[in-house]
C-alpha cells in the first residue's frame, strides 16, 4: 500500500528542486579551496543599503548538496527586498577515518573543515559584501539556513560562546539582527538518536566515538543562551528532520534562560520552506523581515 507521507515528501522535494537554478549578480572568494566561495544576489526592487540575508544550504552536509539547489531561493529573498549571500562550504569527506556510511554513500560533513568554512565565511563577508555587492547592509545582517544549514546558522550566532580555546570562538557577539532556522538539525545529539539522514551526525562530528568530545564545540543546543534573536520554522510533517529536533532545541534555549521563537506550519514537510512556489517560503520571508528590517 502506497505511503501517502512518502509521497508528499517526494512531491515536495521535487517541487523545491524543479526551478532552474539562478545565477548570481557577483560572487567572491573567501579562501583558496574552490568551495570557499559566497555568491551574492542584489535586491530586485533596486534599493540602496538592503537588510543581508546571509543563506546556508542544507543537504545533510553532504558534498552532492551544494549552494546551487538553494539559488531559485535566493532569487527569492531577493524579489523580496534582501541583499543575500548564498555561501558554499566544504561538504563530505574523502577522508578514510571519516567513513561512517553504510554502503559507502557520501560522508556528511568535514572534520574541521566544514565548521572552518564557516567561520571564515562569517568572518570576512562584511568585506566582501561591501566590494561585491554595495547594496547590502552588512549592519541589519540576518542569517538564516535550511536543514543542515540551518544547524551551521544557528552555530555561526554562538561563536561568541564556544568553549574557551576554539579556534571558531569570537571574543564578542556578533554583529547579526537575527537567526531564522529553517527545519534545522538544531540539537545534534537528539537529531543522531533520531538517526536523521542516516548517520549524518556522527559523521559530520568525524564518527561517533568523537561525538561526546565535539560535540560541545559543534551543538547549537549546547552553546546557550547567545543573546541572539532566534526563530526556527518547521512544518509539522517533516520526516527527514522531525519536529522533535526543534522541539528539542527550542526547550534546552528555555531552559537557558532564552526564548526562541518557534514558527510551526501545518501540512508542511521539509522542502516548501526554500521552494519559492509554496505558500511557506512566503511565511519564511516574512519571519526574515521581522528580524532585517
Amino acid at each position: 500500500m502506497p505511503d501517502p507521507a512518502a509521497a508528499r515528501d517526494a512531491a515536495e522535494e521535487a517541487s523545491a528542486l524543479s526551478h532552474p537554478a539562478v545565477a548570481p549578480d557577483a560572487s567572491a572568494a573567501y579562501g583558496e579551496h574552490p568551495d570557499q566561495v559566497v555568491d551574492f544576489y542584489a535586491p530586485r526592487d533596486g534599493r540602496d543599503r538592503a537588510p543581508l540575508v546571509v543563506l546556508l544550504h542544507g543537504g545533510a552536509w553532504r558534498a552532492p548538496y551544494d549552494r546551487q539547489h538553494v539559488t531559485p531561493f535566493a532569487d527569492f529573498l531577493a524579489r523580496r527586498g534582501f541583499a543575500v549571500a548564498n555561501v558554499e562550504y566544504r561538504r563530505g569527506a574523502s577522508l578514510p577515518q571519516q567513513r561512517g556510511g553504510e554502503g559507502g554513500g557520501p560522508v556528511a560533513g568535514r572534520w574541521p573543515e566544514t565548521f572552518d568554512d564557516v567561520a571564515a565565511a562569517m568572518d570576512a563577508l562584511p568585506e566582501l559584501a561591501r566590494t561585491a555587492l554595495p547594496q547590502a547592509d552588512p549592519r541589519r545582517t540576518v542569517l538564516t539556513g535550511h536543514s543542515a544549514g540551518g544547524h551551521l546558522a544557528l552555530w555561526a550566532a554562538a561563536r561568541h560562546v564556544l568553549p574557551a580555546g576554539s579556534p571558531w570562538r569570537l571574543p564578542a557577539e556578533p554583529q547579526l539582527r537575527g537567526v531564522v532556522a529553517l527545519a534545522p538539525i538544531a540539537d545534534l545529539a537528539r537529531a543522531a538518536e533520531l538517526d536523521v539522514c542516516g548517520g549524518a551526525v556522527h559523521q559530520l562530528l568525524g564518527g561517533e566515538q568523537e561525538f561526546e568530545a565535539r560535540a560541545g564545540c559543534a551543538d547549537p543546543a549546547v552553546l546557550l543562551p547567545t543573546g541572539i534573536a532566534t526563530t526556527v520554522v518547521q512544518g509539522r510533517e517533516d520526516t527527514v528532520v522531525p519536529q522533535a529536533v526543534a522541539e528539542s532545541f527550542v526547550d534546552a534555549a528555555a531552559k537557558a534562560g532564552e526564548t526562541v521563537g518557534f514558527t510551526l506550519l501545518a501540512d508542511i514537510g521539509h522542502f516548501p520552506l526554500i521552494d519559492p512556489a509554496a505558500d511557506a517560503c512566503a511565511v519564511v520571508a516574512e519571519e526574515i523581515a521581522q528580524l532585517a528590517w
